[in-house]
């Protein structure tokens, strides 16, 4: 069995992550028992949820434990199996973590899942056609429920479930509006996602600012709001949603370093009887099936056209985990291990 390189969460940041916080091992990967398979990772994803569950804080997922494997997202490729339903050679994602390979019981429901890389490319089920894609396929089918014709907002546009969410409300007929950070992702999100406008938050140095642009992007007001960002961009957004508005709100990643974020204007709730609904997409596989033939089929078609920023080899995964946070990002953060 092949010796196998590990990233371990080794002790929990206080404040900001930092680098320190992790640390690279070699083990020996076990022999297989029946039913397991080996999996060789080709890619691994990073995603702004980790950094919640690196801290020890209740939540709705149990926090990363100390001296294991940081867990997360990974497609690869069979090498051994021990199991009937997979042959060396298939193609599948999975939860492998931080590590160049993971030894997986392939009869737990979840744990594996062939993919057919004819028309998708391998690393896209870790973003556009898997867990990213399906978040924003849930966020605005189930809890935004746009009609043709309505205006749709998505802040951190360009990342791996803002382009999905653009492409998925433009399939829909609506006027979708991305907030970004920088003209290069704006001018990408428009010319290249299909947003009808992006507006780059770099250039508003307060709620207000950013409101104003949000007037001239949506002169008909906001109908639906996909949240990932919180902060000044949701205090801006409120102010420019209208009566009954819907919220789906998947991630505050302006708090995810645990300072407060205050939201300057929480009566706009009530005077414009917003609904605001947050959400978990692993609590909801009953759709990831119908979400994901949605997504392969925009992306084999070419209607949705991901972008990744890669990081090379393992070791590389610290470091682009923090420039994520940071949105140094341009579209879906992977590591290539391969």
């Amino acid at each position: 069995m092949p010796k196998n390189q590990q990233i371990l969460l080794d002790n929990r940041p206080t404040g900001e992550a930092t680098a320190s916080n992790f640390k690279l091992v070699t083990t020996d990967t076990p022999a297989l028992e029946e039913g397991q398979v080996l999996v060789r990772h080709h890619f691994m994803s990073l995603d702004p949820y980790m950094r919640g569950r690196m801290n020890d804080a209740k939540s709705y997922a149990a926090p990363q434990p100390l001296g294991q494997v940081m867990q997360g997202g990974t497609v690869g490729e069979v090498v051994e199996s021990r199991n009937a339903k997979y042959a060396v050679g298939d193609k599948v994602v999975g939860f492998g973590g931080w590590q160049e390979y993971s030894v997986v019981n392939a009869d737990q429901v979840g744990a594996l899942r062939k993919v057919d890389t004819t028309h998708v490319p391998l690393s896209h089920y870790l973003g556009a056609v898997g867990m990213p894609g399906v978040t924003a396929w849930y966020g605005l089918v189930k809890i935004i429920e746009p009609k043709a014709g309505q205006t749709v907002v998505v802040s951190a546009a360009t990342g791996a479930v803002g382009s999905a969410f653009g492409a998925l409300a433009k399939a829909r007929g609506c006027r979708a509006v991305g907030i970004a950070g920088g003209p290069e992702k704006c001018k990408y999100a428009v010319d290249e996602l299909g947003f009808d406008v992006c507006i780059d938050y770099r250039q508003h140095k307060d709620a207000a600012s950013l409101s104003k642009a949000l007037k001239d992007a949506c002169p008909d007001g906001i109908d639906g709001y996909f949240e990932n960002v919180g902060g000044m961009v949701l205090d801006a957004v409120l102010t420019r949603m209208n009566a009954f508005g819907r919220i789906a709100l998947c991630g505050m990643i302006a708090g995810y370093d645990g300072q407060p974020l205050p939201m300057a204007y929480p009566q706009l709730l009530l005077t414009n009887r917003l609904m605001i609904q947050g959400f978990i997409v692993s609590e909801h596989m009953e759709v990831w099936p119908e979400a994901l033939k949605e997504l392969g089929m925009l992306v084999g078609t070419g209607k949705l056209r991901p972008r990744e920023s890669v990081a090379q080899g393992l070791a590389a995964a610290p470091e682009a985990f923090l420039g994520l946070l940071k949105g140094k990002n341009f579209g879906k953060q992977v590591v290539k291990l391969i």
